[in-house]
């Protein structure tokens, strides 16, 4: 018994981890945010919601710096004041707005936002139990031979819902007849939007593909498509 006690521990720290993330995640974005009231970007959203037979899209503003989109566990739609600010000043155009409402619905239809919180939880848990176990064997390393695995295993498992959301909102965007051109800016503007380095990291490292990976895969769909 005592030698499943880790993998027991892991498995409660991974629910309670699960029920406070979603929990304080709610709660930050209930004080942080308000509905989005801007008549260009609602004409995309209407767009977008007689695409998929919905009578409104709603999207809320999360009052932070980064630019950012997010899909909220309960299945609210976010875009952040910094990102917001680039469409104000004309950096980001509406309909490349649009791909990115696009692309967070897809999170939600594909059940991404909930199954993300449980991959965090279950990830900090697989973490805590790699760590006890691998201490005992390789004291001083295992630690860090525990969070490396992780975390390798957390960035395979985002870009697997990133391609998946991509694909969802350019098939969106065509049915909307927005179109996938603006999905595809969007990413090559996404570097120096957001003042990432990405060639500094190696691919398999990044929580998000490679900007070129992205357009060839939205590419590859469009050949399929046409």
């Amino acid at each position: 018994m005592l030698k499943f006690t880790p993998i027991l521990l892991a498995v409660l720290y991974a629910f309670a981890m699960y029920r406070f993330s979603v929990w304080r995640t709610q709660r930050e974005l209930d004080a942080q945010s308000t509905e989005l009231a801007d008549p260009t970007l609602k004409r995309m959203t209407d767009r977008l919601a007689k695409a998929l037979d919905l009578p409104r899209i709603k999207v809320h503003i999360y009052e932070i710096d980064p630019v950012n989109g997010l899909a909220a566990p309960d299945g609210r739609i976010f875009i952040t004041r910094g990102f917001y600010r680039k469409f104000q000043n004309g950096e980001v155009t509406a309909e490349e707005m649009a791909s990115v409402i696009a692309h967070e619905l897809g999170h939600v239809a594909l059940g991404h936002t909930r199954r993300r919180m449980i991959d965090f939880s279950g990830q900090n848990a697989l973490r805590t139990a790699l760590a006890m176990i691998l201490s005992r064997l390789l004291p001083g390393i295992g630690v860090w031979i525990a969070n490396g695995l992780t975390s390798l295993l957390a960035a395979r498992l985002s870009r697997g819902d990133e391609y998946e959301a991509d694909e969802y909102a350019a098939a969106l965007l065509t049915k909307a007849q927005i179109g996938t051109q603006a999905q595809k800016s969007l990413f090559q503007k996404l570097e120096s939007l957001t003042e990432a380095r990405g060639g500094a990291v190696p691919a398999w490292l990044m929580s998000h593909p490679k900007t070129h990976e992205r357009i060839a895969a939205i590419e590859k769909l469009e050949a399929k498509w046409s």
